[in-house]
């Protein structure tokens, strides 16, 4: 995507979203006033996103050597580094919104999974002052980590359906429910969201089937061939994470502010939502049906 439509697509949003958040901030007191700055909500926003579609890895040289330099006729108001760093913050909410109206449909299959966020190397833990409060030690397939985690669900055409941010030592399952509210279908996913009480809570409450492998101490039970063929499609959600991280550039030990280092993630799956081409599984849509009985 270009950069004007990525500006137009953003500013169309937000035409429709700024009043209304704007009004429930004056009406509960979170904002005194909405004094008009010198870049808009639109600019700053259209900045931070197009960062994930650059060839850049660092933000500051990214704003520095090609926003400043070679962007001053789209946006001929442009702030200082420094000035922007501090802008940032306030785009936390629309930039949140904004992902959300980029979720893709439900097919009734689903992928769910979760992969760690470090947010500083495990010998300077101890050291580590900014994200106290926010993140937590947790383990993964990986091994120990400090950090946050993703928990992700994806359909199968790769198209983001639900995503939460915790902390890094909680169990995979808690966030479930809360991202199964718009599925339908099967839900497929590893053995570390095996769990009785949550399989019958998902099939009850949502009407979603959570499909997983089995231990190697539980005993054996038929399962459907479907079934089967989807867990081996599994997959497609590690290389939707894959491409979060190498390329979106969601994780780095870099930040200096946990709200921007929120932000860092929420751009990067707005930037991997308009990627072209996306971790798919050849599903003929005629065939879902079949599949999802």
């Amino acid at each position: 995507m270009s950069l004007l439509e990525l500006f137009v697509s953003v500013d169309d949003f937000c035409q429709i979203f700024l009043p209304v958040w704007d009004k429930k901030l004056l009406t509960d007191g979170s904002k005194k006033r909405c004094r008009a700055g010198q870049l808009s909500m639109s600019e700053i926003m259209t900045i931070i996103i197009y960062f994930h579609q650059s060839q850049y890895r660092n933000f500051k040289a990214y704003y520095t050597e090609h926003v400043c330099a070679h962007l001053r006729a789209e946006s001929p108001y442009l702030v200082t580094y420094e000035r922007f760093v501090v802008l940032m913050s306030s785009a936390f909410g629309p930039l949140s919104a904004y992902l959300k109206s980029l979720y893709g449909r439900c097919s009734g299959i689903s992928f769910i999974d979760s992969t760690a966020l470090e947010v500083c190397d495990n010998h300077r833990i101890h050291n580590h002052k900014v994200f106290e409060g926010f993140a937590e030690r947790g383990k993964g397939s990986m091994g120990w980590f400090y950090g946050l985690k993703l928990h992700l669900v994806v359909n199968n055409c790769g198209e983001i359906l639900a995503c939460q941010i915790t902390p890094g030592n909680v169990d995979d399952r808690k966030p479930v429910p809360a991202l199964c509210k718009r599925l339908f279908g099967k839900l497929i996913a590893d053995r570390g969201y095996i769990s009785q009480p949550l399989f019958e809570q998902l099939l009850e409450t949502f009407n979603v089937q959570l499909i997983t492998r089995l231990k190697k101490n539980m005993k054996n039970r038929l399962i459907p061939l479907i079934d089967k063929l989807l867990l081996r499609k599994r997959a497609i959600i590690e290389s939707v994470v894959d491409q979060l991280k190498n390329i979106s550039q969601i994780e780095h030990t870099r930040q200096r502010s946990p709200i921007n280092a929120f932000i860092n993630i929420i751009t990067g799956l707005i930037a991997y939502c308009y990627q072209p081409k996306k971790p798919s599984l050849n599903i003929i849509p005629a065939g879902l049906p079949l599949l999802i009985a």
